[in-house]
């Protein structure tokens, strides 16, 4: 209470102005895609074949996610081994990974040369078509199947102990335990799993510009692109990015909707016992854990023993991408951390606490491509969009970002005021010396892990910057789409190679750099 009393700092007032200049960097291209759609006729054929084909791929994505996730996630629950924390931590890996490098991985597994089609020609089989609905579904399910994993796992793990002690003590049967246990929890999470990676998969961009095989394969991110890029129609642009919008925001509406509150409990927060009866399925649960950890390795493997050998030979024009994404990346981290940080402060003072986090959660329901298509809007009666290709690139993956950042560093500002902030106040401490001495020092891990975040997402991002881009601005993932799409595959692998290791290398450093010395 004593920190609602104290008035506002100069960083809670600049915080004020980060969450008016963020709300107004994602409502003022929405107003400007809104006013431009006016101008232009119905949807087409096509643009319902992109409405349909997106809705359902999503679907079939989503669902595919969830339903192979539940196996994966109750093993490592009722299970413990050797190497379990290092597959816990394998599922965030995904998250991390950029979505052009994962693609490429897949197709050096599951493309027309890769493991699978050559493991099935021995085999007398037909190949395997990864491009169209196949391949854009496989991408996908990559990408969330680990997502889905650890969102189920948080829900085992909230299980009481006690509710087990219970259980052993009344000698519950597997399907007790599913009775119980495992169907409440089920019906409780799965829905919002369901639908949150439903969200995730509607607004996919990468995964369709290179898996998604044609015109009947088009999602409406992917019809926006090529309404912008191929026939500069800025009408049809703005009212699929509508379109989007709607589909975004009707997902959002459906995870309220189909909330259902918790049926579990509480406890003591004591430590967790075994299942009863877990020994009796250590081989079904280690067989659900393996296929998922060979799922998620196997592309990158073969990738690394593609593109090491790649890598010497990579043409000028790939470093020199590299070297503007690793500036851009950057810059997105400092101009996120810019805006997170008194947006934070100001959220942990706890006025208005529901609406600024709705301010600083906007870019979740709005796809960064039809941010684009409005600052494109917005930007060129006024000066050549292409000349602010990177630092547009730069704002708008700082504001894809900014949600991670509040997450990690909101309840860390809290904890830093309720142990620290009492103490300063007693000592009269005031102002940027209060938050540098008693506050900052104990944000470096969450900053750290936040600032990570956003330049890796950045490194990797391949979306805004093909709006706007022209041939020399390109980052490195562009750059690899156009080696994939000139047939220099190899190339492309070296190329995948050399982003996944800056991606992973930046992401620890700033880890790093939160971690070293940090207040604990």
């Amino acid at each position: 209470m004593a920190i609602r009393a104290q008035p506002l700092t100069l960083l809670q007032w600049t915080g004020a102005v980060m969450a008016a200049l963020v709300f107004l960097a994602i409502t003022a291209p929405l107003a400007a895609v809104a006013w431009r759609a006016e101008e232009t006729s119905v949807l087409g054929a096509a643009d319902w074949s992109a409405i349909r084909f997106t809705v359902s791929q999503a679907a079939i994505s989503a669902f595919l996610s969830v339903v192979l996730a539940i196996p994966v996630a109750r093993a490592l629950a009722r299970q413990r081994f050797a190497g379990r924390g290092l597959v816990v931590a394998l599922m965030g890996a995904p998250f991390l990974l950029p979505v052009i490098v994962a693609i490429l991985g897949l197709l050096a597994v599951f493309g027309r040369n890769g493991w699978v089609n050559a493991g099935l020609g021995l085999l007398g089989l037909p190949p395997l078509e990864i491009y169209g609905m196949h391949g854009v579904v496989l991408a996908h399910v990559f990408f969330n199947l680990p997502l889905a994993v650890r969102l189920l796992l948080q829900g085992w793990m909230s299980i009481p102990s006690e509710r087990f002690r219970l259980a052993v003590a009344l000698g519950f049967s597997n399907a007790n335990m599913r009775q119980h246990f495992e169907w409440p929890l089920l019906r409780m999470m799965v829905p919002g799993v369901f639908l949150v990676i439903f969200l995730i998969c509607s607004t996919s961009f990468a995964v369709a510009l290179t898996l998604g095989g044609g015109p009947r394969a088009t999602t409406v991110e992917l019809a926006i692109y090529q309404a912008f890029r191929f026939d500069f129609d800025l009408g049809r642009a703005a009212l699929l990015g509508l379109v989007q919008v709607a589909i975004c925001a009707f997902a959002a509406v459906a995870v309220l909707g189909v909330a259902v509150p918790q049926v579990l409990g509480a406890g003591l927060d004591r430590a967790p016992v075994m299942w009863p009866e877990a020994h009796r399925h250590r081989f079904i649960d280690g067989a659900a854990v393996l296929s998922a950890a060979l799922f998620l390795m196997m592309p990158m493997i073969a990738l690394g023993l593609r593109g090491v050998p790649a890598l010497p030979t990579l043409p000028a024009v790939a470093w020199e991408a590299a070297g503007r994404s690793v500036v851009l990346s950057f810059a997105t981290a400092v101009v996120a951390v810019a805006m997170a940080l008194p947006l934070a402060a100001l959220i942990a003072r706890g006025r208005a606490r529901s609406i600024l986090e709705l301010v600083g959660s906007l870019s979740i329901a709005v796809s960064p491509l039809v941010v684009g298509t409005g600052l494109f809007l917005l930007l060129f009666p006024v000066v050549n969009p292409t000349l602010l290709a990177i630092p547009v690139t730069g704002l708008v993956n700082a504001l894809a970002a900014l949600p991670f950042l509040l997450r990690a560093l909101v309840p860390a500002i809290t904890e830093a005021e309720l142990t620290q902030g009492r103490l300063a106040t007693a000592l009269g401490m005031r102002g940027w010396p209060r938050f540098r001495i008693a506050i900052l020092p104990r944000l470096r891990r969450p900053l750290g892990f936040g600032a990570g975040l956003a330049a890796a997402l950045s490194m990797g991002d391949l979306g805004v910057i093909a709006l706007f881009s022209a041939p020399s601005q390109g980052t490195l993932p562009l750059e690899m789409y156009r080696l994939m799409g000139a047939y220099r595959t190899d190339d492309a692998q070296g190329a995948a190679l050399l982003l996944l290791l800056l991606s992973l290398g930046i992401f620890w450093l700033f880890d790093r750099g939160g971690r070293l010395h940090a207040a604990t």
